[in-house]
């Protein structure tokens, strides 16, 4: 297929009304191929060409006065009039109109401006792009967590990592414990913000905080006016608690705190998340430990009431695989260190 040169494509062009001219300009272009100027160079509408040029078509075009425009661009007229000739040239359409006074846009000159700005604005991003990159201050991190944890601090570092750094995309997942360690090891999230303390050798965990468990009762509960509960007061009655295959950790720490006081618990029913588990307290159908800060999530129908006794403490711990570890999920992981 035979190319044509710009002069003969403005040629075709002459006799036609402007905005029928502009274009088919504008598809001609896409047609032809032009030779590449200096070093820094970008494809735009099928030419390709120097960012300097746009910049200063781009400047002309907005103070519609060279004078003003070579002021702005910190250079002399002369040679921006040249490089706005040489453009055109490129080109092989005219983009100014000029006389003594006054400097036109032409129609087609209006859509090369419009095309030009979006090009000039989108190389800017990619060279910040770029330098964010290298300093691992943008990028994409996938990461899980317990629906405890969202009621706690872990909530409030995120908000400021996300304040922090705008350009890591993040992507929240609720998960179970269990459901983050297979979602770890299958690369399907870069890290967990979980209640563990797993040892794999794959896996490694950085503790975030730890917190008092309490007591969540009915509001029609017999004890419901005591300010604090001894593991004695309430060993008797129905617990709801997490399925221990989802989350050996809390279940074992839960189980062992009563035993150490000669208490066994009778777990009545199951649930996975602790709103549903402080929910299911408020129908009544028994009684249930969490973390402290789930005493943030108000339902009505439920107390929450602290033990008599030291109560038991669980961790927040985030993990990750220890051969997938990138820039931004240091970034990420040093956030909540701090």
């Amino acid at each position: 297929m035979a190319i044509s040169k710009p002069r003969d494509v403005v040629a075709s062009f002459m006799d036609q009304p402007p905005l029928i001219t502009a274009f088919r300009f504008y598809h001609k272009l896409t047609l032809i191929i032009f030779p590449i100027y200096n070093s820094l160079s970008c494809h735009i509408l099928g030419v390709y060409m120097d960012l300097r040029l746009m910049k200063y078509f781009v400047t002309v075009a907005e103070e519609l006065h060279f004078s003003r425009a070579a002021k702005r661009l910190n250079m002399a007229q002369p040679p921006l009039s040249q490089q706005i000739k040489s453009l055109e040239t490129m080109l092989g359409v005219q983009l100014l109109k000029r006389n003594n006074r006054t400097v036109e846009l032409t129609e087609p000159g209006r859509v090369f401006l419009e095309e030009a700005k979006k090009t000039l604005k989108q190389a800017e991003h990619a060279l910040k792009a770029a330098q964010l990159a290298e300093q691992g201050l943008i990028g994409r991190l996938s990461v899980g967590f317990v629906g405890s944890a969202a009621d706690g601090p872990f909530i409030h570092r995120l908000t400021s990592f996300l304040e922090t750094y705008p350009f890591i995309e993040l992507t929240l997942k609720e998960m179970t414990t269990s459901q983050q360690l297979d979602a770890l090891l299958a690369g399907e999230i870069h890290a967990g913000v979980l209640r563990s303390d797993v040892q794999h050798p794959e896996i490694h965990m950085q503790e975030f905080t730890e917190e008092p468990c309490m007591l969540v009762i009915p509001e029609s509960h017999p004890l419901a006016s005591y300010q604090t509960l001894s593991v004695h007061d309430i060993s008797s009655d129905p617990f709801i608690m997490p399925p221990r295959h989802l989350g050996p950790y809390f279940h074992d720490i839960i189980i062992g705190f009563f035993h150490s006081y000669g208490c066994r618990i009778r777990i009545a029913q199951e649930a996975i998340q602790m709103h549903t588990i402080v929910n299911l307290v408020s129908s009544g159908l028994g009684i249930a430990v969490v973390p402290a800060s789930v005493s943030h999530f108000q339902r009505p129908g439920v107390v929450y009431k602290h033990f008599v006794e030291p109560p038991p403490h669980v961790r927040l711990s985030a993990a990750w695989r220890k051969d997938r570890v990138s820039q931004a999920l240091e970034l990420f992981l040093n956030h909540f260190k701090a």
